[in-house]
């Protein structure tokens, strides 16, 4: 699955850059406040402007202070999948509950740094991990190729039955990285520059999703 993410979108055309890329599976909206992350992007009501003109499922990473009172609303709004940050979130299982009880899909992030083992039992509450391979705040960062060892150990979990999350990546993701991703485990690829400072942004995604397909051995 090859989640675009629209935080490297020009923002001005944001409908026109949704219509972009057709052939993507989610379309990855970052939601950042300055507190949580060093930049501000959007909110809320971008992103109920966007469900009105895509049917592509919107991909809800929630990097803010206090999840715990937005995370559902997102839900609510009608976003397909609305992730928070396990470092932000005070209770982390009420979120879930919340966001798949709007019918949405739950999904839980760490940064770079956040171990994964302790938070094992509560990816059970969860649909989604998302796993960043950047520091979170901006786009067009340098992959950071030491976290693939927890996308590996979430993927052992999951081909072990222990977990059913789909695992998620989001950070430096281009031709370049998406292979090693892919090898990893990697079900969904967040990939922001790669696809919006491409000439073609549809043909881009297409070829990410041909070489993670070929990597993976999983299709």
């Amino acid at each position: 699955m090859i989640a675009p993410s629209i935080l490297s979108a020009d923002f001005a055309r944001l409908a026109d850059e949704v219509a972009a890329v057709p052939g993507a599976d989610w379309l990855h909206v970052d939601v950042m406040d300055a507190h949580f992350v060093p930049n501000l992007t959007i909110g809320l009501p971008v992103v109920e402007a966007l469900l009105r003109v895509t049917d592509i499922p919107l991909d809800c990473h929630l990097m803010i202070d206090d999840p715990d009172t937005w995370a559902v609303r997102y839900a609510e709004a009608g976003a397909h999948n609305v992730t928070v940050h396990v470092e932000a979130a005070a209770d982390p299982v009420r979120i879930a509950k919340q966001v798949r009880a709007e019918g949405a899909r739950a999904g839980l992030s760490v940064k770079p740094n956040t171990p994964l083992e302790p938070y094992v039992e509560l990816l059970r509450h969860y649909d989604t991990l998302l796993v960043m391979s950047v520091e979170p705040g901006f786009g067009g960062q340098k992959f950071i190729p030491e976290v693939l060892a927890k996308v590996r150990a979430a993927r052992r979990l999951v081909d072990g039955g222990e977990l059913t999350v789909l695992v998620e990546i989001d950070g430096g993701i281009n031709e370049d990285t998406i292979e090693q991703a892919a090898a990893a485990g990697v079900d969904c690829f967040v990939a922001g520059s790669a696809v919006y400072g491409a000439a073609d942004p549809a043909a881009t995604v297409a070829g990410l999703r041909r070489a993670a397909a070929a990597a993976s051995g999983r299709n």
